[in-house]
């Protein structure tokens, strides 16, 4: 499996969508903070902390006997700039080029 079939598999979960976007609002979270968010259990986290490490989207420190999870938003900006980019490209041009066309013709 490559790194963007990691990446989409880890984001094809809601769970883990969820847990991406709690690293957003506030990075380096224990999982202890992380799991009083969800209704499951604390393997349940753990495990969906796990493929989301794998696929290189979160990336964790321990600090004492805590281990901090923090966002690594890069691989989520590969795949942005390799499979959504160049498809909108297009589309962006094309309307900021009618936008002009019609502010000239008025």
């Amino acid at each position: 499996m490559n790194d963007d079939d990691r990446v989409f598999r880890a984001l094809a979960d809601p769970t883990r969508r969820l847990l991406l976007d709690r690293l957003f609002e506030r990075d380096g979270r224990t999982l202890t903070e992380l799991e009083s968010e969800l209704e499951m259990t604390r393997f349940g986290v753990m495990k969906h902390l796990r493929l989301l490490e794998e696929a290189g989207l979160v990336a964790t420190r321990k600090q004492g006997r805590e281990k901090l999870h923090f966002l690594n938003p890069v691989p989520i900006r590969l795949i942005h700039d390799r499979w959504i980019d160049k498809y909108t490209e297009r589309r962006v041009s094309a309307l900021a080029d009618l936008k002009t066309e019609l502010e000239d013709a008025g």
